[in-house]
Parts: C-alpha cells; structure tokens; sequence
C-alpha cells in the first residue's frame, strides 16, 4: 500500500536574490537548444546537472546552498547570468523582427494550434517515445524562432515512455518512472481565484478533469493536460496520463478524447481562440469534431454547416505508411464513448458519423479509423516526405474512388530538424567562424550553406575527431553502468573501457527496433562483416542503440539477436548495443559517428529525421533510397543502398541489399575514410563531409519545414476560415447547401458521348477540338468543372503523364443537356488519348476532388 497525502503543498529553491533570474532562465526551454545558458547551468555544478538528467528546476531544487551563495558573490557568473537573461529578454521582445512580421506582417496574424500526442523538447521531459514526438519538439522550437504565433496542446504523463535495460540473456525490460511536475521546467496554470485550471471532457457517466500545465519554449507556449489530479475519483481516470502508448484501445481512446476534445476546451478555457488547427498524427482527430460542435452551437448551425466552417482551419499531417500504425477503434467502443455525443451535441444519425471514420461507409463492420476522419474533416492534409506523399496517397486512394493517383489531395511537406538543438557545440562555433552568423537567424537560406566549402578542412576534421572521441569516452561510461547493472563479472565490466577505439571508422544505426528497419541487415553474413570490421590496417566499429515497443516481441528479438552477436568474441569491443537510448545518447551518437547506417524495407519509411542530424554535424548518411534520403541524396554527399529496386521475396531482398551494403564498405566507404594525404587528412572523405552540409543543410531544417506549413497551409486556412465566418457564416451555409445539392443530383450527372475533330495524323504544334455532350440534370455548369483529360497511353492502354483542360459550354439543350468544347494544341508526339470529365465547381472548395464526386467518360 502507498498512502496517498491528505494535502499537498510545494517547496520551492531557495535562490539569493542575484540568482533569481536563474528561474526565468530555468522555465523558458529555449535553454534546450542554447549553450551558453546550458553551460550557465553547469558552471553550478556540472555533476548535478547530469545527474538530475539536464533539468535545472530539479537542479536548483537539490543543488548545497554553498553553491548557490558563492555564485551569487562570483562576478563571472553573474556576468554570465546578466548577459543569458539579457539575451532571453531581447529574444522574447524581438517576435516584430522576426521572419513571420516580416514576411507576413501584412497578414492579420493567425493563432494555430499544434496538437501532438507527444512532444520531445528535451530530455528532462519524457513526454515523448520517439520520431513523432521529437519532429513536434522542433516543430514548436522553430515556430519560436520565426515568431510564428503558434501554440502547441498535448498531455503530461505521470511515467512518460518506459526506460530501457537489458536482462543477462539480451531481452529488453521496461521500466517506469515516475514525473515529479514540480521539478520540471512546467508552469501550473491557476484560475481568477487561486485555484489549478482544470478543464472537463465527458465520458460515460461522469466527467473527468485534467489540470492545465505550461511549457514556455522561447516565444511559444505548449499546455499539457493532466488526470492524476483529486478532482478524479475512479483511479482509471486519473490513469488517462499515466504512460504514452500503454494499455489497450480502451485507454488509448480516452486518451485520444482528452487530447482532441479536452485540449480544445482548454484553449478556450485559457481565452485562446486558434483560427487553424494542426493535428500531428491521428490521434487529436476528435478535435475536428469538438470544433464542429462549438460552431454549431454558437452560430446555430446543422453539423454540415457546422463542419464546413470547422474543417476550413484544419491542417492534418501523417507520419504512418504502416496500416498498423493507424488507430482504429471498433463500431462498439465508439458508441459506448460517443453514442450520447453524437446524438444530442453532434444531431447526427450514428451511422453517418462512422462513416466519417470509415473507408467504405456501407460497411458496418470496419472499424473507425482516425486518420480517415482526419483526413475527411481537414482542409490539407499532407505526408512528410516526397515519397511518403506517394505511398499515403496510394493507402488512403479508396477514399477518393476514381480519382488518379497523382490528383488525391494528399500532398506532402518533408519533415526537417531544428539544427541549433541537435549539432555539438563545437561544430556551431565552427559555422560561425565560417558561414557568418547567418546560419543561426535564417537556416533555410541556401546561400548561407553553400559556404561550407570554405571550411579549412583540418579545422572540420579535428573537430569531428573530438566528437568521436567524446562519443567512445560515452559510450564506455554507459557500457560499463549498464553491465554492471545487470550483474555480470567484474572481468566483462571491465572490458568495457576497452570497448571502441576513437580512430575507428565509426557507424552509427540507431532508432526505434521495428521490424521494418532492418537493423541486423548488416549482421546477415557474419563471417564477411568480421573481416570487415576486424580488418588490422582499415578496421570499423558499430554503435547501436535503440527501444522496440514493449508489445513488438519481434522487435525485441533483433536487439537480443544484436547483443548475442555483440558477445562474441570475433565482435566483441568492434559491436555495442548502447541502452535506454535518448535524446542525451543520441547527440553524442549522431554527433561522433563517420557513417549514419539506416536500412528500411522501402517505402516503409515516413521520413526519417536522424540522418538530418547527423548530415548536420558533418556525418555521412548511407541509406536505403526511403523516406528523406529519397529525395536527399546525390552523388557526393552520402551513399545510396541500391537504386530502388524491390523485390516479391522479402528474404531475397534483404540478401540482395545486404550484399550491396557489404560492397558499399569494402569498396567505398572503408578506402575512402582511410585514404590520407601526407598532412594524415582524409581530403576525399572532407569534400563529402563539406558536399553534404552544404547540399542538406539548408532544406532539412524546421525552419524551412514551418515556414512551408505556414505558407502553403496555415494562412490560406486561416484566410478560408476567416472569409467563411463573415457574414453570419453566409458562405459557410451556402457550400453546405451547394454540396447537398450535388450530392443529391450527382448520380443524375451522365456523359453520353465524346468526339473531335481528329484527323488520321496530327504534328507536334497541330490542334483539336474535342466535344463533349453531357446531361448535368438539376445541376447547372457553375456547378462542375469538365475537364478534357490528355496524355500519352503506355502500353497497358492507360493515360498517363496527363494533363487536365477545362471544356466550356458552347451550346445548352434541353432538359439539363449541355455541349462542352475544347481546343488543344499538341506539345509531343507519341501515342496519345484522351477523355472527359467532370468534377464539382464551387469558390470556396479547396479542392474539387470530393470523395465519391467524379465521373468519367465511359
């Protein structure tokens, strides 16, 4: 039994009064990604602030008041405490001279809201598992920098993401531990009367509260929700935050309705009124509809006008090419959360409203699935790579029935990194000696990279070297914790200071252990990789790390199967399998290694953000052509497994890449890294390390990333939205009315013939006139769009490489019939053929391709 407390009340550090901007410092997580106020922190006590796992607030809270009195009389610190604090005012001050005022400043300034389940700012707050989570930290840390006026809603959890050790046999264990919210860098939120802001979601037969905690990031705020709060009686309850992705889809649904739903009502609780809405993964999709039933209410709407207001502000992005990565919940747990709400807030009939979660709505057996009602109720929608558009495309191109693949309206916005969070301190002092300090305000700018060439080429190589060396030094320390954490002999605890040598070619594979990315690739032929890595004049070494979700035994069997190879003695101090990875593992990993390794069965891979990383400290990728690299790579800057081909037989394919693998490093990769010129440099290997900053750095950052999703979605959103409001939502009503209209008369629409006026031979520079009669029935010709439809047949009589031509009206009939006219000049040769078409026509669509709402010819 674990007694719980009749009162609750907090202490706080006791700072001398010259110290207390140090708590300003402490709760602006700007800190995360500046060094100057980090090593503020550490001139304290540089042993606490890693033992209290980077967290100044639990490090003022426990650090000998000695300390505290001698900073306080030490003119250096305070010199260093007035110039940090001067420089955190001036940033807040300067959101006038940001990129956001001076691009947009015009622009009446939109408020958006990021949802995320998970946020991954830094270490000390373990609310995030991974890519996901660590994509949204950057994401809210470069909106700061850009002066974006965005906030970011997710939930605090008691035990976060587990912790990570091995047992003597190599299988994975988890571990909890328990957040302290009083240490940590958060803010609770108090109401006009003292008392915590809670905000209240329903569920079956009671409500529950979460609390409403503060994270200020430079310039933005995040708020996160909390349910291990009095207020809830059912302990099941105060469990919603407990850990991120435990438990089953019970708990994972109220999860999801306390992020969607609740985190909405929180804004609106905190006076906070978004114009757009930004839903990173599914799981806020609930949002959507909290949003729909807001507008309802408030301006007296049906839930389709109610939606076509709420869906204009809405932006949902997609991280998951995996269908077993999508949440879905059954027909029945839906209706036992949602059966009252969709009746009497939402008026809506229950099967209509899982058809919002369904591919096929007549089928009454798939469940509900929350990227579908994301992506049903959003104005944009987008995958996070090129290649990541394509395959999300393909995945979700049921919902929009006969439309090519090319045209679903799915597009894609590739994921970056937030570079000044991720790079060695060294190599920032690095570019600001050479790309001028330019590189910090404005690292979208091609131009600023490009001077990477004029880095001295032993001043990049011995900096990198100290990075390798820190990294084996590192690796060493938690080589030997972890050993004797798991109780082997003190023999094997000691060879860990043996482990790695720091001249070493050395490759890095670190990330989430799924089966999907292959991590044992490079182990498939044991006997090739030991001469390899055992070479006496050209040696290498491997650096692993990574977690496998407690439920992927799979995933937990390519870590065993890595430690077993580990262990023997042909690999032993040439392989290590570093645990409990994390953001501290992962800057000294992506920091120190010469090759980034990252193997996924293509196309499985979303984007993939650490080879940006670790391109960004200098660090060549050599990857499979998925995700990011895709569209990164070019001769020159890193090296590509293979050339995209893919093959039936998984099994042959993963030889087949394997073998590639092993011919990369025998024949590329090792020579060139150990080819050195009488002053010992690898020149070859410099110019690739140069060649990658310079051609990756300028395009593989948030700050680019942002500044896209702000200008392709969130101010046209934002405008959409606001135009749709005026009026008493006149424009609203009308495009819900308009699209009952359509749907009501579409299957009326038929195309009943095609012809022109082709001869038997047309030349490069020829035109025609293709006609077409169609029957629209009620629906007028402002109501669609025909479209001539053109391109070149490949040899399975399909058009393809086509292009879309509007038809005018050049004749109206009776009874609804209308003849439609193209003229069309012919711009290639080759086999051509064409069609018609016709797609819905409104001003206030954002796009015309409508689930179910096209007709072709034939």
């Amino acid at each position: 039994m674990k007694p719980k407390p009749m009162r609750t009340f907090s202490i706080i550090p006791a700072l001398p009064e010259p110290l207390k901007p140090l708590f300003d410092l402490a709760y602006n997580l700007r800190w995360a990604w500046k060094h100057d106020i980090i090593e503020l922190f550490m001139r304290l006590d540089s042993d606490l602030w890693e033992k209290t796992n980077h967290n100044p607030m639990l490090m003022l809270g426990t650090i000998e008041q000695s300390r505290l009195e001698a900073a306080a009389n030490d003119v250096g610190f305070m010199a260093h405490l007035e110039r940090a604090t001067r420089y955190l005012e001036e940033h807040l001050a300067e959101k006038a001279t940001a990129w956001f005022a001076r691009t947009h400043g015009e622009t009446k300034d939109p408020l958006i809201a990021y949802f995320s389940l998970e946020f991954g700012i830094t270490e000390c707050l373990t609310i995030f598992a991974g890519g996901l989570g660590i994509l949204a930290g950057d994401h809210i840390k470069s909106a700061s920098d850009l002066g974006l006026p965005l906030v970011g809603v997710g939930l605090v959890y008691q035990q976060g993401y587990f912790r990570q050790y091995l047992n003597q046999a190599g299988w994975q264990q988890e571990a909890y531990e328990d957040n302290h919210f009083d240490n940590l860098p958060l803010r609770a939120l108090f109401d006009a009367n003292g008392k915590p802001l809670t905000v209240a979601v329903e569920l079956p037969g009671r409500a529950v509260f979460a609390r409403i905690w503060r994270a200020d990031v430079g310039r933005a705020s995040l708020y996160l929700l909390d349910t291990n709060i009095p207020e809830n009686t059912h302990p099941e309850d105060r469990d919603i935050t407990d850990q991120l992705y435990g438990g089953d889809q019970d708990l994972r649904i109220r999860q999801e309705i306390l992020l969607g739903i609740g985190g909405y009502r929180a804004l609106k609780l905190l006076g906070l009124d978004p114009t757009v809405y930004h839903m990173n993964e599914g799981h806020s999709a609930f949002l959507a509809l909290e949003r729909t039933r807001c507008m309802m209410n408030t301006y007296n709407l049906t839930f389709e006008e109610g939606r076509e207001a709420a869906s204009a502000g809405l932006v949902f992005t997609t991280h998951t090419p995996v269908p077993a990565g999508h949440d879905r919940f059954p027909a029945p747990l839906m209706e036992y959360y949602f059966g009252d709400y969709v009746a009497n807030k939402l008026k809506l009939p229950w099967n209509d409203f899982l058809a919002l979660g369904r591919q096929n709505p007549s089928d009454y057996s798939e469940p509900f699935c929350m990227t579908i009602l994301a992506l049903r109720m959003s104005a944009h929608s987008n995958g996070v790579s090129r290649l990541h558009g394509e395959v999300t495309r393909q995945m979700w191109e049921g919902l929009w029935p006969d439309v090519p693949h090319n045209e679903i309206p799915i597009s894609h916005v590739t994921n970056g990194v937030h570079i000044l969070s991720w790079i060695s301190r060294d190599m920032k002092v690095l570019y600001d000696r050479y790309l001028g300090p330019r590189w910090r305000e404005e690292p979208a700018d091609r131009s600023v990279w490009e001077r990477a060439t004029r880095i001295a080429p032993e001043e990049l190589w011995r900096t990198h070297e100290r990075r390798r060396e820190r990294l084996v030094s590192f690796a060493r320390q938690r080589l030997r914790q972890q050993l004797e954490q798991r109780g082997v002999s003190q023999s094997e605890v000691k060879a860990a200071d043996e482990a790695l040598d720091p001249e070493t070619l050395t490759i890095g594979f670190a990330r989430r252990f799924a089966t999907y990315k292959r991590a044992a690739l490079l182990l498939r032929d044991p006997e090739r990789l030991a001469r390899l890595l055992n070479d006496p004049e050209r040696p290498v070494q491997i650096i692993f790390a990574g977690k496998a979700h407690p439920n992927d035994t799979p995933g937990k069997e390519l870590i065993q199967k890595i430690v077993g190879v580990a262990r023997q003695d042909a690999f032993r101090s040439r392989i290590v399998f570093l645990e409990d990875y994390d953001m501290t593992s992962a800057r000294y990993i992506l920091q120190g290694v010469d090759v980034w390794l990252n193997t996924p069965r293509r196309p499985r891979e979303a984007s993939g953000t650490s080879g940006m990383k670790a391109a960004a400290n200098g660090v060549l990728n050599l990857s499979i052509l998925d995700g990011w690299w895709d569209e990164a790579y070019a001769p020159g800057v890193g090296w590509a497994i293979g050339r995209r081909e893919s093959y039936d037989n998984p099994d042959y394919q993963d030889q087949v890449e394997a073998e590639t693998l092993y011919d990369l490093l025998e024949r590329d990769v090792v020579p060139i890294f150990y080819e050195r010129g009488r002053d010992g440099l690898p020149r070859r290997w410099i110019t690739r390390m140069k060649n990658s900053i310079g051609a990756l750095s300028h395009f593989f950052n948030t700050n680019r990333m942002v500044a896209e999703y702000t200008e392709r979605f969130y101010i046209p959103a934002a405008q959409r939205f606001e135009a749709l409001l005026n009026d008493d939502l006149a424009r609203a009503k009308a495009l819900a009315a308009w699209k009952g209209r359509v749907a009501q008369n579409w299957s009326n629409i038929h195309i009943t013939s095609v012809n022109g006026s082709l001869p038997s031979e047309i030349k490069v520079g020829d035109t025609f006139v293709a006609q077409a009669e169609i029957q629209l029935g009620a629906l007028t010709p402002e109501d669609v769009t025909v479209e001539l439809y053109l391109g070149l047949v490949n040899p399975n009589g399909e058009i393809t490489r086509a292009h879309a031509t509007p038809m005018r009206v050049v004749r109206a009939g009776d009874g609804g019939a209308y003849l439609f006219e193209a003229e069309l000049q012919c711009a290639m040769s080759g086999l051509h053929g064409y069609t018609v078409r016709v797609l819905p026509q409104h001003p206030n669509l954002v796009t015309p391709f409508l689930p179910g709402f096209i007709k072709w010819a034939g």
